[in-house]
């Protein structure tokens, strides 16, 4: 019998070592093409949702066609974890040969790839979406996406201004610290709206199981980057937004039929999804982005497995 091939160990350090020189933004617009080409295998994802304490586990897994390798993905978000002292993040990615079925690495990262491809995702999305010109970033919330997507922001939309609003002052604060000292000016407002008001780019990346933004609030010119409602139990925007906004953008239609801002504003209408557009298309040119200074876009994304298969072999590739 032959003997069964080495599997690769790889823990959060070593796996942060490998990310080092890598281009995520870059890697998650090559990805987002490529599953818009239909070059991936990507099955609806499994979900387990708690109640006490308030969680959930995201199970997503694919392949690429033309690869050798599949991945599935175990994430986990339990939003109580930053009071005891633990990341609200969690999880790991198994990688197995295609043609075997052998287990071939095991990624324990904590869930930081998962949180590295989503904020590179945002960056994707502003870069086709976003005005060219930004004089302040608003974000409303206060845990690691509102970080990260902050600093992936940075190479395609340069700008140290932040407005902040969270709904727990304490951990707004502490936000607002954290950014200082990463040398962002930070001012925090009492209300989405105001962040609104001041700003036409927005994070939205909250666990919001109600709209925080309105359709009055905005103002022409603005893109929303909308992170959070990656399930169908959460909403950040109020589906007149979805509704009226010039162009809306998703990673995909299917998946979008079934959860998150798309769900709440029109319940898997396959003739209302056709109007979206897959942030793959415009990546590869098939659909365009923004194209006049005064729309409003919003770009609303439940995440992929194709991020997980491209982050994954690129971190394996790395040495």
């Amino acid at each position: 019998m032959i003997a069964p091939s080495p599997i690769t160990f790889l823990d959060r350090s070593q796996i942060e070592q490998r990310l080092r020189g890598l281009d995520l933004v870059r890697l998650m617009e090559e990805a987002f093409a490529a599953f818009s080409r239909g070059e991936a295998v990507v099955p609806p994802p499994g979900e387990l949702l708690f109640e006490s304490p308030p969680g959930e586990v995201h199970i997503k897994y694919g392949y690429l066609k033309g690869g050798d390798t599949y991945v599935v993905k175990i994430a986990s978000g339990f939003w109580h974890n930053p009071e005891r002292g633990l990341s609200s993040s969690d999880g790991l990615l198994l990688v197995f040969r295609k043609e075997t079925g052998e287990l071939a690495a095991v990624l324990n990262d904590r869930g930081h790839l998962t949180d590295l491809r989503t904020a590179a995702a945002g960056a994707v999305a502003a870069k086709y979406l976003a005005p060219e010109r930004i004089d302040a970033i608003g974000v409303l919330g206060t845990g690691i996406q509102a970080e990260l997507q902050v600093r992936l922001l940075q190479s395609v939309r340069p700008c140290r201004r932040i407005v902040i609003w969270g709904r727990n002052p304490e951990r707004a604060s502490a936000y607002s610290q954290r950014m200082r000292d990463e040398g962002f000016i930070i001012e925090a407002v009492h209300s989405p709206a105001e962040v609104a008001s001041r700003c036409r780019l927005i994070i939205t990346a909250t666990a919001s199981q109600n709209p925080l933004l309105q359709w009055s609030d905005l103002h022409p010119g603005t893109h929303i980057t909308a992170i959070g409602a990656d399930s169908a139990d959460k909403q950040e925007l109020d589906p007149a937004i979805i509704t009226r906004a010039d162009l809306v953008v998703t990673d995909s239609r299917i998946q979008g039929r079934s959860r998150g801002e798309l769900w709440h504003a029109y319940g898997g209408d396959d003739t209302a999804m056709g109007r979206i557009a897959e942030i793959g298309e415009i990546v590869q040119g098939t659909a365009k982005g923004r194209t006049a200074a005064g729309q409003v876009t919003v770009s609303t994304f439940s995440g992929l497995a194709i991020q997980d298969i491209a982050i994954a072999s690129a971190v394996l590739g790395q040495s």
